[in-house]
């Protein structure tokens, strides 16, 4: 799906992947990463269950859980199940009649297989018409026949020219990183970071752009940040998630849901000069 706003933001979502946001420009300039290999299929990659993310990783957004996120463990692979999970389109277009005139499409995916995950995700992504900014709503229901966790990370790869030198990154007033010197030698771990407010705004300045991620941290109390700025890779990830990670790389223990159960995860999107 192709949004333009007619405010300087254009956006596509690709249904085929988790209603995943695959590129978002800004005033004609992309700011999300673009992997080398496209916005491949994860069973086209080497046959690694456990790395299969990695084989299609890409995109401005590629949401992650519903299982596990983060390191491999357990059986699950990294950053869960259902990443480029194909949903189903149930509805978009243009809502003139909304108090905010907006574009707009709502979807569902399923991450299932018997005797084990159950999950359904209901995403709607909204975009005022004129504007710049990007509004997501997800609710995730477990729909399998024993209690499960619902964890969710949301996965912001942000490439050139929204990161090169001197960019930086805020949350909540406080720097986190920057300014950066691109290209790095090595690829940076992981950092994560409490969110001290109860809405948290995490801040990407660029010569090209700021976008701000906003979003409640009942649901999503972390940012966790990543980057990988040497020759051939160029990302850098902004990752609000549901839970905190252990020393090893592998998630902190997640309370089980009762079937039938969900959780509603939202994340706002602002774009500027």
């Amino acid at each position: 799906l192709a949004f333009s706003t007619g405010g300087g933001l254009d956006v596509w979502i690709t249904v085929g992947r988790l209603m995943d946001i695959a590129t978002l420009s800004w005033r004609g300039i992309q700011l999300g990463w673009q992997s080398p290999a496209g916005l491949r299929r994860p069973d086209t990659g080497p046959a690694d269950r456990e790395r299969r993310f990695s084989t299609a990783f890409g995109g401005f957004l590629n949401t992650c859980g519903f299982d596990y996120i983060r390191q491999p463990a357990e059986g699950r692979p990294l950053h869960g199940s259902a990443p480029f999970t194909p949903a189903r389109l149930i509805a978009y277009g243009e809502d003139w009649d909304a108090a905010v005139p907006m574009l707009f499409c709502e979807g569902e995916a399923i991450c299932w297989a018997h005797g084990g995950l159950g999950y359904r995700l209901h995403r709607r992504i909204e975009a005022p018409i004129g504007g710049s900014s990007l509004t997501l709503r997800d609710q995730v229901t477990v729909i399998c026949a024993e209690p499960a966790p619902i964890m969710a990370l949301y996965h912001f790869n942000l490439g050139y020219p929204m990161i090169e030198g001197g960019s930086t990154i805020e949350l909540d007033g406080e720097r986190l990183a920057g300014p950066l010197s691109v290209p790095e030698s090595a690829m940076v771990p992981a950092s994560l970071h409490p969110a001290t407010s109860a809405q948290a705004s995490c801040s990407v300045r660029g010569k090209a752009a700021t976008i701000t991620f906003r979003w409640n941290t009942v649901e999503l109390p972390w940012l966790q940040l990543w980057r990988d700025l040497r020759p051939g890779a160029g990302v850098m990830s902004i990752e609000p998630c549901s839970i905190g990670r252990s020393d090893d790389g592998r998630n902190a223990p997640s309370p089980l849901l009762a079937p039938g159960s969900s959780r509603v995860f939202a994340v706002d999107i602002d774009v500027a000069d």
